[in-house]
Formats: structure tokens, sequence, C-alpha cells
């Protein structure tokens, strides 16, 4: 018997809690539950309103993303998927650009930089995504990897060149940072863009992107973490 005076626990979990009847709720009363469910991704800024704006990179389907902008916002999409446990492959041909945030958080092995067109094919998984960043210049060529089941591939331009239509037709999302007034014009004519957003693109602030689907646009601005600035800088469109 236990002395008295002392509590009886349970070898490695504790004191046995208060013995009470379970409560349970009848199929009858289901629909009054209600739970606090957002969505799922990486919070790349925040909009006019000031709410989250969450990029759900990790799919169970292939997502392609084209972001017209500077590598800053890039980067800063990139270590941000690292932190959700992805592993991302950078093809790129300045890996000299890339080589601060590779060592960064590259102990795991989570970032990992390729030459253009010399990407091996990850093996994505729902516990081990994948984000595949191009960066490739105006004219990326074919990538051999290409987005998946939780893959997701983000080709970045450095701006709005004869060559983007076929990226910005083929993404799910589309980024458009700060253009010239005539990029301006071909952004709104092929994503379909209301003429006050066309106006505004050229007059975007650093680090500000309008994020374009086939339905809607919004505005987002990222604001780096004290973390983030030390290792990547201010905000910025031009490299």
């Amino acid at each position: 018997m236990a002395a008295p005076g002392r509590v009886r626990g349970r070898l490695g979990f504790g004191p046995v809690g208060p013995r009470r009847r379970r409560y349970t709720i009848g199929p009858e009363q289901l629909a009054s539950l209600g739970l606090p469910v957002g969505d799922d991704g990486v919070v790349i800024g925040e909009d006019e309103e000031g709410f989250p704006a969450v990029l759900g990179l990790n799919r169970p389907s292939p997502y392609e993303i084209t972001l017209i902008g500077g590598l800053w916002t890039a980067q800063v999409i990139a270590l941000r998927a690292a932190a959700t446990g992805a592993r991302i492959a950078v093809e790129t041909g300045r890996a000299h650009a890339w080589a601060g945030l590779a060592r960064a958080v590259g102990g795991s092995g989570c970032v990992a930089l390729h030459e253009v067109g010399r990407v091996p094919p990850p093996v994505p998984s729902a516990a081990s995504p994948v984000l595949v960043v191009r960066d490739c210049g105006l004219r990326p060529p074919p990538g051999r990897a290409v987005s998946g089941p939780w893959q997701s591939v983000l080709t970045l331009l450095p701006y709005l060149g004869p060559a983007a239509s076929g990226p910005m037709e083929k993404a799910s999302l589309v980024g458009v940072q700060r253009v010239s007034p005539d990029e301006a014009d071909e952004a709104g004519r092929l994503l379909r863009l209301p003429a006050g957003a066309v106006r505004a693109l050229p007059a975007l602030a650093d680090g500000a992107t309008l994020w374009c689907t086939r339905r809607e646009s919004r505005l987002v601005t990222t604001r780096a973490t004290d973390a983030e600035t030390g290792l990547l800088g201010a905000a910025r469109r031009v490299d």
C-alpha cells in the first residue's frame, strides 16, 4: 500500500488525475462545434487590411508560382518555407547571391544550390515537401525538376520580358513587384488586372507584391524579421 498522505503515481506518467465520468455528445450536437482553423502555409506578409497573407506551398498537387520581382522576396519565401520543414532546391546562375542563405540554414541540408539545368529530381513526400526555386534569368530553360505532389516550383523573373508570358500563363499564382509602365500594361493584359492595379504597379514600394490568381489579386507587403534582415538585408526590388 502507498504510505498515508502520499499520492500514488503511475510509473513515468505522473500522479493519477481526478476520476470523472467522460463527457460525450450526440451527432445532433456536432453542428454547434467550431474550430478556428486558418490557412496552412508560409506567411509572406500582410495585405492592405493588415491581415496575414499565407502562401500554401506544401500541397498534394502540382503548384507553379511565377514571381516578377527581386531576389530579396524570393529568398524570404525560400527561408520561410525552409522553416516549415520544406527542402529547398535552388537552380541558379548566380550561386554567390544564394550562398549566404544556404550557409545560414544549410546545416540541416535543407537548402541545396544547383547550376542551371543540373537540378537532380528530388523525392518529395508529405513528410518532406520540396520547393524548387528557379533563378535562371529572363529566359529560363525548361527545368528538370517540375512541380508535382508535394513539390512546388517558384520561377523568379527579374523583369516582365518577352519570355515571361509562358511562365505566367502556366502558373497558378503570379506575383508582380514594381515594374515599368510598359511592363505594367503588359501584366494587366496577361493577368486581366483592373485599371487601378495596373496604374499602381510602377509605384509599388520595395517589398510589396501584387499576387494574382485567375480570379483575384491581392497586394501584400513583406516585412522581414530582424534575423532575416541580418541575413538578407533590407527589402529591395533590384539586386
